[in-house]
């Protein structure tokens, strides 16, 4: 099946993009969700408006994720949990719940699929976790778990 994006989609591609898929896939996730619609030959038009307004945005959003980022690398954010005596976690931290400290603790709203975890967050203590603010900008929260 062939589908033009209409946003960033993790590993197939970004706005403006036509992609190949199987039948399931864009019938049952992409297309219904809004991620992206159908390919046809008038769909170009809609490619070109998709990639002149993502290229008109992108050289406005690049000033304010440096902006964004040296916000968010200049402080520190307290995400307290539920935790045992020894300092395990009962469960681990979610990218939601970094995404709520993050926006509680005074810094912008965060989309909660632009956080990266290398690994999960089990234990009590700093962390360090990767905010991915715009395609070329990448930011190192700091990110202290604190017990509730």
């Amino acid at each position: 099946m062939k589908l033009i994006l209409t946003q960033e989609v993790d590993g197939l591609g970004s706005a403006g993009d036509v992609v190949e898929v199987k039948d399931g896939y864009g019938r049952n996730f992409l297309v219904p969700r809004g991620f992206a619609i159908r390919w046809t030959r008038g769909g170009e038009k809609t490619i070109e408006s998709i990639k002149a307004a993502r290229a008109t945005r992108e050289v406005r959003d690049l000033d304010q994720a440096n902006e964004v980022k040296a916000r968010l690398e200049g402080a520190t954010f307290n995400l307290p949990v539920r935790a045992g005596e020894s300092g395990r976690l009962f469960g681990a931290v979610t990218v939601g719940d970094i995404a709520a400290a993050i926006s509680q603790g005074g810094g912008s709203s965060i989309d909660k699929r632009r956080i990266v975890l290398g690994n999960p967050i089990k234990s009590l203590g700093s962390h360090q976790v990767t905010v991915k603010v715009h395609d070329e900008v990448d930011a190192l929260v700091n990110l202290n778990v604190v017990p509730a």
